[in-house]
């Protein structure tokens, strides 16, 4: 597989407004610390391992991680955001969602398209940065969005009760029923959704349990829910995000995702009692 340069190409477009939300929760949940308005931290990928003995013990599946375009290759302004960064324990889950773009663009345009979005987002909804933590263009490039360093678990501001511990990634185009969702897209979102949930051992194709910390999301504050570990925005808020075409593609980014760690396809329930048994043994019955 072939990942994208680390290029930012140059250019213009015009984006509309994104349907996202603030971050919420009280402050005393967050880790903050200070980013410099021209420098994000670069932090390694790896992981300490826990003292032998330890009651639990999570081993990271590294996916290998994807080219990334940095806010400095794509030329954010760092003068518009807020100082702090926010950050959770881990990243325990991922959120995809759409920009509700036009489809049409060159890929050469994007990073004007991401300094417009930026700007909506931060000086016309007062959210203090990118909503989304990364955004994916149709041709597979991965762009870091809000500020903290793209190895580390920051909370955004993309999925109204569900930001803490989990990163939203946003497909830039507008994907409602019967839009092709390019394969160069489909691809990266797997490759950098398999990379994020890896470093906290999370199985792309599994299940987590989430709390929320907002009334207005689909579930009530304090209400625990079980989610796909790569979701779609409407899992979590009333909302047709990230579309109906990009929401049914979501099956095949978490297989996709789980092969880039290394993991076995899963077998359902169903499918192993109908085996039964003797089913693995030669002539069985």
């Amino acid at each position: 597989m072939v990942f994208p340069l680390l290029v930012a190409p140059a250019g213009v477009a015009t984006a509309r407004a994104v349907h996202d939300q603030a971050p919420e929760g009280p402050p005393s949940l967050w880790r903050p610390e200070a980013v410099a308005p021209s420098v994000v931290p670069v932090v390694g990928t790896g992981r300490p391992f826990p003292a032998l003995g330890a009651a639990s013990m999570t081993l990271p599946r590294m996916a290998p991680r994807p080219a990334i375009v940095s806010r400095a290759q794509w030329q954010a302004d760092e003068t518009k955001r807020d100082r702090y960064a926010h950050y959770a324990g881990e990243v325990r889950a991922v959120f995809v969602h759409h920009t509700d773009t036009p489809n049409g663009y060159d890929c050469a345009d994007v990073p004007r398209t991401l300094r417009d979005l930026y700007t909506g987002q931060t000086r016309d909804r007062g959210w203090g940065d990118f909503g989304y933590n990364f955004l994916v263009d149709r041709c597979g490039t991965i762009y870091e969005g809000r500020a903290g360093g793209a190895d580390r678990p920051v909370i955004g501001a993309h999925t109204l009760g569900f930001n803490q511990g989990t990163t939203g990634i946003a497909a830039i185009g507008t994907f409602g029923p019967g839009a092709p969702v390019p394969a160069a897209m489909e691809r990266a979102i797997a490759a950098l959704a398999a990379w994020k949930l890896g470093l906290g051992g999370v199985d792309p194709a599994g299940k987590v349990g989430l709390t929320s910390t907002n009334d207005n999301s689909l579930y009530a504050k304090g209400t625990s829910a079980q989610f796909d570990a790569i979701s779609g925005h409407r899992d979590g808020f009333a909302t047709n995000c990230p579309g109906e075409a990009l929401f049914a593609r979501l099956p095949a980014i978490r297989k996709l995702a789980a092969s880039l760690q290394g993991r076995s396809p899963r077998i359902s329930s169903s499918a192993r009692l109908a085996a039964g048994p003797g089913s693995a043994r030669p002539g069985g019955r």
